[in-house]
């Protein structure tokens, strides 16, 4: 232990290339000792690659069972023994159970595309459905291994007859790998499938084609929205736009000065489970109302305004400083005035317009912005939810209300 110590004194500082001349006896003892640190522990997983031996097996099992030990050194001992048959029966159970370590679950779900699990094909779909790429990539992987093994048409198999979204995303990524056309998935109800299938085509007169029979509007937006991707063409998605009748989202409560906002800052960035109505009137912004296109905001010039509105009232506005700034972190779509007594009250005006507001009653800040031009967003107002259009806040990604979209922040 003594050398391994002097390999690997302390985070940071790990000679592997040294660890792997070690003898792997004393590495195993290392990787399961829980008084060691959890990098020490990691690395002497590391350098046990490749040569694992039978002695030692037992040992490092029974780490990677004990859910009390470090999720981190238990997801380094997977990847290590997941070339392992004897573990299986215990990784289809740990997989339907409540696993806490971070990671685990997905670390579980590998070891079993590794391992050829075929009962993994749907949790490991699931995963490659996430938001979040590491989930993806390894649903991905372990779908791609599931195939290796047991061929595509035993994955898709499984894969069918669920009526999960996540199934049918799965079924195209297969589908695609495997060199079929996959455009007959833009018209999949669920926007999420088809805004998977739309970003691996690639051919645009075939999607042209497509789109001149689309069997659905959505299916022809899909389409319209793949072939702006592939060409950039904005007159042909306006034209496309217009013929299918300029489809939106109708929200009620939205006004066209609000939409315009939301829609320039955040049609083209939404989620994958957003409406394709948002994504082409992002294209097409302006299109509906010719010349209604929302100008770039002065936000210097606006803030001068609201500073100077706010002084001529006597309300003793301090300098404006941004969400990020106010918050110590992140950023945002807004900046913050304090004002009044010692700055105890606080205002926004938000990038993304002339709009104002705050989450108190405030009326004497209020009657000063909208005597200098700005609106006022009120309580009625801020609370429309924009349905349809999914935004990331905060690990969720569900369509925000209005006073959110104006006066975003994210750390």
């Amino acid at each position: 232990m003594l050398r391994i110590k002097e390999l690997a004194p302390e985070v940071g500082r790990v000679d592997l290339d040294g660890l792997r001349r070690l003898d792997p006896s004393p590495l195993v003892r290392c990787a399961v000792d829980p008084a060691e640190p959890w990098w020490r522990r990691t690395a002497c997983v590391e350098a046990l690659a490749g040569r694992v031996p039978e002695a030692g097996l037992g040992e490092l099992f029974a780490c990677v069972r004990d859910t009390a030990d470090s999720g981190t050194v238990r997801k380094a001992l997977l990847g290590l023994l997941s070339d392992r048959p004897e573990l299986l029966p215990w990784l289809r159970d740990e997989a339907r159970s409540a696993e806490q370590a971070y990671g685990m679950p997905e670390a579980v779900l590998a070891a079993r595309g590794r391992l050829g699990d075929l009962t993994a094909t749907a949790e490991l779909a699931t995963l490659a459905f996430s938001h979040w790429r590491h989930r993806r990539e390894i649903g991905e992987t372990g779908l791609d291994l599931l195939v290796e093994r047991h061929g595509r048409a035993a994955v898709l198999g499984e894969l069918a007859g669920g009526g999960r979204p996540e199934d049918r995303a799965a079924s195209v990524l297969l589908r695609y790998a495997a060199g079929e056309d996959v455009i007959d998935a833009l018209a999949d109800p669920d926007p999420a499938v088809a805004h998977r299938a739309q970003s691996l085509l690639a051919d645009p007169d075939r999607l042209a084609a497509y789109l001149a029979a689309a069997p659905t509007v959505d299916a022809a937006l899909w389409a319209a929205y793949a072939l702006h991707r592939l060409t950039g063409d904005a007159a042909r998605t306006r034209e496309v736009y217009e013929a299918l009748g300029r489809p939106r989202v109708e929200v009620e409560g939205l006004d066209e000065e609000v939409r315009r906002a939301i829609v320039r800052e955040y049609a083209l960035e939404c989620e994958k489970q957003s409406d394709p109505r948002w994504r082409i009137e992002g294209l097409c912004a302006g299109a509906a109302e010719p010349g209604a296109l929302v100008e770039p905001v002065d936000e210097e010039g606006q803030l001068a305004l609201a500073t100077a509105a706010l002084n001529s009232a006597g309300l003793a506005p301090r300098t404006p400083v941004s969400c990020g700034d106010d918050h110590r972190q992140g950023g945002g779509t807004y900046h913050v005035i304090r004002y009044g007594d010692g700055g105890r009250s606080e205002l926004y005006i938000s990038t993304l317009g002339r709009f104002a507001g705050d989450h108190e009653d405030a009326p004497a800040a209020r009657a000063a912005l909208e005597a200098a031009g700005f609106r006022w967003i009120d309580a009625a107002t801020g609370s429309v939810r924009v349905t349809g259009l999914g935004v990331y806040y905060f690990g969720a990604r569900e369509p925000l209300d209005v006073h959110t979209l104006l006066f975003y922040w994210q750390d």
